[in-house]
């Protein structure tokens, strides 16, 4: 009879440990949200162990109405319970109702110009006065990576804009509107004479455009929108998201490869075609560019988007132009699936699994991101950055945090009423 008790004891306390454990993995591991379509409208499971019960009412589909498209994608939503052998909450979750979506997959090169909003600083420096060596803008706190929105309530909307009002202050104080980290403030500056050219300069290296080749991800032909690259365009000097004002999408070509290497990422060389603007760029976020285009650029079948729960380890494929303005698919395998919400672009670890794309690029190499990854006929994801030191290997972006968000919600998206 003891044996049989120690034998319980021992059944329960590795029972409970294994419920801790697991419990403990659900609130560090799993994600607070989960979004269901009215086309994948069953229990969520997460695994053989856990499963988010009642993931969609009864009312779903007579509920829905078109979304405020100035508002954002999801307005409402459902608390749901992470169940444990379909008994034991072990986490409180957020369910969100959507009308699946269907776009175009592309994988083909587009050229972007961008245009900052105000001017970026991309470094501070000395002007060599008759009062010494001063950096004006240092002095007054602008750092790099500020951006200057206006001088003197005056709009900045370009680099010839700042330049014009400092060249022409006479030394007198400007009071200049900052933006920083999304918070804005005034600061004030008094420019510098420069010994050498006698002009008036605050002792700032700014910039206002950038301009650079990428891979377009989806299309959606019913609105036009498209997005890409999986991840924002960032300034070379800051590393920081460029302030976009506006932007224009060109048709470009890719007309060479440089083959990654262990420690040397690759990269794909490419050209505008032509410099008329077949679309307009018109946010630039973490999780991507968005716009709209005036025609749609690929010839493909539409395709569901996934949701992340729809993810699996395993095979799949990725589009992506390596020569001319035609994508080709190449295979590639899904290692590792990560649900950390913190990470908004580095969701999957996947390894190239073709021969003809190792033979030609070495893997994965940059202006490959963007590059939409199919899995089980459902867009999936996008490549987004490359292993320095294993070109072989890449992360991507979940599809659901491309396109089921609020980045750019011009989407013709749907949501659930309130019940």
């Amino acid at each position: 009879m003891k044996k049989f008790f120690k034998f319980l004891t021992a059944f329960f306390s590795i029972f409970f440990a294994f419920v801790f454990i697991l419990i403990f993995y659900s609130f560090y591991n799993l994600p607070s949200k989960y979004i269901v379509t009215n086309a994948n409208n069953q229990n969520i499971k997460i695994n053989n162990f856990l499963t988010v019960k009642n993931s969609l009412n009864s009312n779903f589909k007579k509920n829905f109405l078109p979304v405020n498209k100035s508002i954002g994608v999801f307005k409402n939503s459902e608390t749901k319970n992470v169940m444990f052998l379909d008994f034991v909450p072990v986490k409180k979750v957020s369910v969100e109702y959507c009308e699946e979506q269907q776009v175009l997959p592309c994988g083909t090169p587009f050229g972007v110009k961008i245009f900052t909003q105000g001017v970026l600083v991309v470094s501070t420096c000395e002007v060599k006065s008759g009062n010494g060596s001063i950096s004006p803008s240092k002095n007054s706190g602008i750092k790099k990576g500020d951006v200057i929105l206006q001088v003197n309530d005056e709009t900045i909307n370009n680099n010839d804009d700042l330049l014009r009002i400092v060249e022409n202050s006479d030394g007198r104080t400007l009071n200049f509107l900052i933006l920083r980290n999304n918070l804005k403030f005034n600061v004030d500056v008094k420019a510098e004479k420069h010994l050498l050219d006698g002009k008036y300069k605050i002792g700032a290296w700014i910039r206002d455009s950038s301009a650079g080749i990428g891979t377009l991800t989806f299309h959606d032909p019913v609105t036009n929108v498209f997005g890409g690259l999986g991840h924002g365009i960032c300034d070379v000097d800051t590393g920081d998201l460029l302030p976009l004002s506006h932007g224009d999408i060109v048709k470009a070509s890719i007309n060479g490869v440089v083959k990654g290497q262990k420690g040397v990422p690759g990269e794909l060389k490419g050209y505008f075609i032509e410099t008329e603007a077949i679309g307009k760029l018109l946010k630039n976020t973490e999780s991507g560019v968005y716009g709209t285009l005036n025609t749609s650029i690929v010839e493909t079948m539409p395709l569901k988007v996934a949701t992340k729960q729809e993810v699996k380890i395993g095979p799949a494929q990725i589009a992506t132009t390596l020569e001319g303005i035609s994508p080709k698919f190449y295979n590639i395998y899904i290692q590792n699936i990560n649900f950390n919400e913190s990470l908004t672009q580095k969701n999957m670890i996947i390894k190239t699994a073709d021969e003809n794309l190792n033979n030609k690029t070495g893997g994965i190499i940059q202006g490959m991101s963007g590059s939409p990854i199919i899995q089980d006929g459902k867009l999936v994801g996008a490549i987004t950055h490359v292993f320095v030191n294993d070109p072989s290997k890449g992360y991507a972006i979940f599809a659901e945090n491309m396109i089921y968000n609020d980045n750019f919600p011009t989407i013709n998206y749907k949501i659930n009423k309130a019940s």
